[in-house]
């Protein structure tokens, strides 16, 4: 297994990942894993991030991308709802690109905040051929005004994803990027591409009945699997992650 530092562009701003591409020969399949949305808190104990994810995806024969979104990590820009979908739009740009990716198999994992940038861009994009969402909002205004989940300008400031004094140029018109990429709107549009849905029992973030309301939205094929004892960042639940490579693995292609 082999690990490369990688970047690309998008609206003039670098985006930072790594590329873990796997052992074995002859074009292997993508995933592009998107992360959540930043809530400033540190790491868990243990938490081996986004790179642990990417290789054990990758042990099991998957050209593996990880990024941070801009605004974060070592990427360059302003968080940005909007953006962070031609961010992702980028990513599929770059594997569709890279040698030895086949590019009819290109798959989409997302995580909250990512999971629906992921939505979007499948439902845009028919270079896309499965999409998993874990922890999915339905609605961004949900988990504002039931959770109380602070979306301002001042708080994304306030943890660093916004850097720029002079962003956004209109709160308005940045505020509008969540209502857009909106997942209930645009789940429908994923199909015929496969589709799975995970969702924590103890998410403390997004209701389980969010997950639900997508999944009936979703067309067909579709699935859902609520995994027990699970919370919110559902890469550190082993159970969850072990139904998603599993799906990957046997999920067979549409036709498109």
């Amino acid at each position: 297994m082999e690990t490369r530092p990688v970047k690309w562009t998008v609206d003039g701003i670098d985006i930072a990942g790594e590329l873990h591409l796997p052992d074995a020969t002859g074009a292997a399949p993508a995933l592009c894993i998107s992360h959540g949305i930043p809530s400033g808190k540190p790491a868990e104990p243990g938490d081996r991030g986004y790179p642990g994810l990417a290789e054990r995806f990758s042990r099991a024969g998957f050209a593996t991308l990880i990024w941070s979104f801009r605004g974060t990590g070592s990427s360059g820009g302003d968080f940005d709802m909007a953006g962070w979908t031609r961010d992702l739009a980028g990513a599929i740009d770059f594997v569709s690109a890279f040698p030895g990716v086949d590019r009819s198999r290109i798959c989409l994992m997302g995580f909250s905040g990512g999971a629906a940038a992921s939505a979007y861009v499948a439902a845009h994009d028919a270079r896309v051929a499965r999409v998993v969402l874990c922890a999915c909002p339905a609605e961004f205004h949900r988990i504002v005004v039931e959770k109380k989940a602070d979306f301002s300008v001042e708080r994304f400031r306030e943890i660093g994803l916004i850097r720029d004094k002079g962003f956004p140029r209109s709160v308005d018109e940045w505020a509008q990027g969540f209502a857009e990429v909106t997942p209930v709107r645009w789940i429908g549009r994923i199909a015929p591409r496969q589709l799975l849905m995970l969702h924590g029992q103890e998410d403390d973030l997004i209701d389980e009945e969010q997950a639900w309301r997508l999944f009936r939205e979703a067309g067909e094929p579709k699935e859902i699997a609520v995994v027990a004892g699970a919370g919110h960042k559902l890469r550190l639940s082993d159970e969850a992650m072990d139904i998603a490579l599993s799906w990957l693995c046997r999920a067979p292609l549409a036709s498109r």
